[in-house]
């Protein structure tokens, strides 16, 4: 959990949740059904700026701090921290956020599709 203790991020919980979700059975039911791979670039205040990057690998089952480096993500999300917590808690809708511009996308619209809060571990408490 090292690694994920130098963000100011309230995110970093969350994606240090769905490492150990992914390792479960109900996460390899996930990297089945999803099959893609996700940069997710999260902002503490405004999207562009100050980015963290993740990489949501739902092909291997992993979730790593920084760029992906196997070649081009299937998508690139970008997110103000507190809507991509929003998001993933299932209290906004992705589509909703991606109009209102809570969400930038980048590469296939439809592999964005399929990253909805059912990929994410019911969190404990945040």
């Amino acid at each position: 959990m090292a690694n994920f203790a130098d963000s100011p991020l309230k995110s970093d919980a969350l994606l240090e949740q769905m490492k150990q979700h992914l390792a479960t059975d109900a996460g390899k039911e996930i990297v089945k059904k999803v099959g893609h791979v996700y940069q997710i670039n999260i902002s503490p205040k405004k999207i562009g700026t100050d980015e963290v990057v993740y990489t949501i690998d739902l092909k291997k089952g992993e979730v790593t701090k920084g760029p992906y480096e196997g070649g081009k993500p299937d998508a690139t999300l970008s997110f103000k921290d507190e809507d991509f917590i929003k998001i993933a808690l299932g209290k906004m809708n992705p589509q909703i956020a991606f109009l209102r511009g809570a969400l930038k996308i980048k590469g296939s619209i439809g592999a964005a599709q399929k990253f909805t809060p059912d990929i994410f571990p019911k969190p404990a408490k945040l």
